[in-house]
């Protein structure tokens, strides 16, 4: 099957990014280097195409209803204009998803009450989870898979107000963490967030798909690929569904996963007994930070020991922190056998080298 392509394929081609496979999207991994896109993005700002991020409206009288019974963050809490994080569980309260839901400021230009964003090349399983809940549950609400309708653009560092600033009506002074307003950028209609995956402050933008390209070039900043969004997050210990969890190949709960905070259990919703169960128990394992004291670089599926070899887990991500100079990763580690601070080892290459458990994220952020 082709892969998808973005909006901005090909701006980026012209700018010799390289390409790499995610989620189905044929996306820029990187356009000059890791470790400078990385840098920008830390020391001033850089701009990332994540149009591959799934985008799906849901309106109607039920819209509320149904996609508070659907994710772990209470929806009705929210105002217009605010979003929250949250989770996607099944009846035993696993991670199928983790997204962003927003509910829309009152001039988004139709009459949709909430947008969530799933993950790249989820877009098409979440829309048919909603619809199918909202013909079992009897309830009055529109789903529309918009991912193809819409771009996003995120833009992301200490510089990211300063450089916006110019190209928008938008008072950005106003926009606060986790909020979203309507405005005028480059003269698209898009809706401004102030969320991001990298730890800094910064902006991430839905335009029509066809002023991509119009907003992505008003931006005038380092453009960066998935490889530096990858070693950004893994900085702050944020989660990559598919890899740091998955329903088949890694079941977690959001309570092993550490977003516990993304759990409200004063509503109802799918997986919410398991949850409370969890909660109360508390979880076998935990997902950890492990920095190496060794040199090396720790990938998904290397294997976390005690010092005496006795197993532990494996590690989910991991890589060469650029701003450290050393390498972390993230691991499921069970609660009641290690503590922050304590040794480890991660076998790269058959060789293990010496670890450290800490707390995420890695840098102060």
């Amino acid at each position: 099957m082709a892969l998808r392509q973005p909006p901005l394929a090909a701006a980026h081609a012209d700018r010799g990014a390289k390409f790499t496979d995610f989620g189905g999207w044929e996306m820029p991994v990187e356009f000059d280097s890791i470790r400078a896109e990385h840098e920008a993005v830390r020391d001033s700002a850089g701009r990332f195409d994540v149009s591959h991020m799934g985008q799906v409206t849901v309106g109607g009288p039920d819209a509320e209803r149904l996609t508070n019974r659907l994710v772990t963050n209470d929806v009705a809490a929210l105002d217009p204009g605010e979003s929250c994080y949250a989770a996607i569980t099944d009846e035993d309260g696993v991670m199928l998803d983790d997204t962003i839901v927003y509910r829309l400021p009152a001039d988004w230009p139709d009459d949709s009450e909430l947008l969530f964003v799933p993950n790249a090349g989820h877009d098409a399983e979440m829309t048919d989870r909603w619809t199918t809940h909202r013909d079992e549950w009897g309830l009055d609400a529109t789903v529309e898979n918009r991912t193809e309708s819409f771009a996003m653009v995120a833009l992301q560092g200490q510089d990211a107000r300063e450089l916006l600033g110019p190209a928008t009506d938008a008072d950005l002074g106003d926009v606060g963490r986790f909020e979203a307003v309507m405005a005028d950028v480059a003269g698209a209609e898009t809706l401004i967030a102030r969320t991001g995956y990298t730890g800094e402050g910064g902006y991430e933008l839905v335009c029509p798909w066809d002023d991509a390209e119009t907003v992505w070039a008003a931006l005038e900043c380092q453009p960066c690929g998935l490889g530096a969004r990858d070693t950004l997050r893994l900085e702050m210990g944020f989660l990559l569904s598919g890899e740091d969890f998955d329903p088949d190949d890694e079941p977690r709960t959001p309570y092993e996963a550490r977003i516990g905070f993304a759990v409200k259990l004063d509503h109802e919703f799918v997986g919410r007994d398991a949850l409370e169960r969890v909660d109360a128990e508390g979880p076998d394992e935990m997902f950890r930070g492990i920095e190496l004291i060794d040199r090396g670089v720790p990938r998904h599926g290397y294997a976390v020991t005690k010092p005496d070899g006795d197993p532990l887990g494996t590690v989910t991500s991991g890589t060469m922190s650029p701003t450290l100079g050393s390498g972390i990763a993230l691991a499921y580690l069970p609660t009641d056998r290690v503590d922050h601070g304590d040794l480890v080892r991660i076998e790269i290459r058959g060789e293990p080298k010496k670890a450290r458990i800490t707390t995420t994220p890695f840098l102060d952020r």
